[in-house]
This record gives C-alpha cells, sequence and structure tokens, in this order.
C-alpha cells in the first residue's frame, strides 16, 4: 500500500511538474519572434524582407529573419517542424516537389489543391497569392520579336526551324521542361538545346550564341535588356503563383498576423516583380530600402 501510495504520489507530482514545463513552453513560443524565412535566391529574399517589414509596420511582433535560408525542402521542413514560422512558396513548387503531384495549368485548381493538402497534412495556411507568377518562361531578343511580328509561342513555330535554343540543365529533363514544351507546340529547331548554367542564359542571348532561353517571368534582366517573353498561349507551363506559408499554431497566436500578411495579396505584378530583382541583382541596391520604396508605393 505504501508502495502504490508513493508512486501515486511521484506520477502526480510528475504530472504538475509536466503540465507546468508545457505552460511555460507554450507561453514562451507565444512571445517569441516571429520567424520569417526565405529560399536562397534574390526574389525569395526580397519577399521574405516584403514579409518582415510588412509584420514590423502593422503589428507590434518581433520578427527574426532567417533568408537565404536554402532550398523548397529546407523551408518546408523548417515550417513542419516549428523552427521557422512563414514564407513565401510558389504553388506549382509546393504540388509537385512537395506534395509529389503531377503539374496542372489551371491556377485556382492548383491553389486549392495545395491549400487543402496543406492543412489536412502539415497544419499550415496557405495565404492568397502575392499577385504574380513566376512560372517557366521563353524569351527572345525585343529587336526579333518587333521584326518577325512574333509575341506567342505558337507564332514561334515557323522561326523556330532556325532558332538555337538555351537552356538550363533542370528545365531539360523536368516533366514540366523542354520535351512537353516541343510536342504541345509542334517545335522544331535546328539543333539540340544548349545545356548552360541558369546565369549565362541572357548573356547567350543577348550576344546572339542563342536565340531563345527558358528564363522565368519574373527574372529582373527581362526589362532592362529589352527581351521579350513569348506568351505560353496553348497554358502549357503549370503556374507558379507566389503565396505566403503561414504555421496554423501562429495564427491562432496572434491573429493580427494574418490581417498584416493578407494585406500583401494581389499587391505584386510580374512587372513589379522584375523591377524589384532588378534594382537587387542589375542595380546592386540593399533589399531593405528598395523594399521600403516598395511598400511606400503601394501604400503599405
Amino acid at each position: 500500500m505504501r508502495r502504490s501510495f508513493a508512486f501515486r504520489a511521484f506520477a502526480f507530482w510528475i504530472l504538475v511538474l509536466g503540465l507546468v514545463v508545457t505552460i511555460a513552453s507554450c507561453n514562451g513560443n507565444a512571445n517569441r519572434p516571429i520567424v520569417v524565412a526565405s529560399k536562397n535566391f534574390t526574389e525569395q529574399v526580397i519577399l521574405g524582407e516584403l514579409l518582415s517589414q510588412q509584420i514590423e509596420s502593422k503589428t507590434s511582433l518581433k520578427v527574426d529573419r532567417k533568408l537565404n535560408l536554402g532550398g523548397t525542402q529546407i523551408c518546408h521542413n523548417g515550417l513542419t517542424s516549428g523552427a521557422i514560422d512563414l514564407y513565401v512558396e510558389y504553388t506549382g513548387t509546393a504540388l509537385t516537389s512537395v506534395l509529389k503531384q503531377p503539374p496542372s495549368n489551371d491556377p485556382q485548381q492548383v491553389y486549392q489543391q495545395v491549400k487543402q493538402a496543406y492543412a489536412k497534412q502539415f497544419a499550415l495556411d496557405v495565404l492568397e497569392p502575392l499577385g504574380f507568377n513566376n512560372t517557366f518562361a521563353m524569351i527572345i531578343r525585343g529587336d526579333d520579336a518587333q521584326k518577325l511580328g512574333i509575341r506567342t509561342l505558337s507564332q514561334a513555330t515557323q522561326a523556330a526551324s532556325r532558332w538555337q535554343v538555351g537552356v538550363g540543365p533542370e528545365f531539360l529533363d523536368r516533366p514540366d521542361g523542354f520535351p512537353g514544351l516541343v510536342k504541345t507546340y509542334g517545335l522544331k529547331f535546328t539543333a539540340a538545346p544548349r545545356v548552360m548554367d541558369l546565369g549565362l542564359l541572357y548573356k547567350a542571348l543577348t550576344d546572339k550564341q542563342v536565340d531563345l532561353v527558358a528564363g522565368n517571368a519574373t527574372d529582373g534582366l527581362i526589362a532592362s535588356l529589352n527581351l521579350v517573353v513569348l506568351q505560353d498561349d496553348k497554358r502549357y507551363f503549370p503556374p507558379y503563383e507566389a503565396a505566403t506559408i503561414v504555421r496554423q499554431q501562429v495564427l491562432q497566436q496572434h491573429p493580427e498576423l494574418r490581417t498584416a500578411l493578407e494585406a500583401l495579396s494581389g499587391k505584386i505584378s510580374e512587372t513589379d516583380m522584375r523591377q524589384l530583382n532588378y534594382a537587387v541583382d542589375g542595380e546592386k541596391r540593399d533589399v531593405k530600402q528598395v523594399v521600403q520604396e516598395f511598400r511606400q508605393s503601394k501604400g503599405l
């Protein structure tokens, strides 16, 4: 009996201690800074800084920046482990790389599929998109577009037989990459694609080493180099709409956070994002200053 009583008493105090630790931990989590992350390229760092400044400006919450953190899986794992609280992801990447689902070319369907799956599987909220779609883009020189009267990929079919294509290594083999593009539009090029580092594509295009490159819709050099993105009129490329992903627990602890972040939805066009990227990459300006000026211009 004494052993039983002693054991029950011991178990009771262990339970109490556990509850105290749990409560203290919860309080600590609620009071800690909001951890904002980004992937490791310019556009993502800009977006991470935008989220951070928006939170600091519209709430009393403190922000811990973990920008330039790494790739998709690193950021996603950071969210699911609770190490970070939010970052911007692209709907097509979430669908194919995280959820391992086949690509789709319907933006709303992709968004809803990602939103529902993230909530159910990971307890994450996918907020309304920021307004731009950073999908793959087939890009030509502006002079060629004007001379040939080409604005769409369908219109490029005849000229393609005289063109040399430049692509990055990933685009050559991925399911939403080069093979499907050629099949969808019936494109026949003068030779096999030239595979090169992504950072060399635009120089090769302007130097006329290639005539068509696979870039991204929001690349900062497009406007500054007088390049033209050919319209994907058959909607081959899946949507890659930028949307903020946040841990549901953090939104429950800080309801004001949702209001601040939702104010950014629909505020960034593809042209805006190109200009922001160019300001940092092309003009070598400070990210924080670029973001501050953008927020002011949008009344944020």
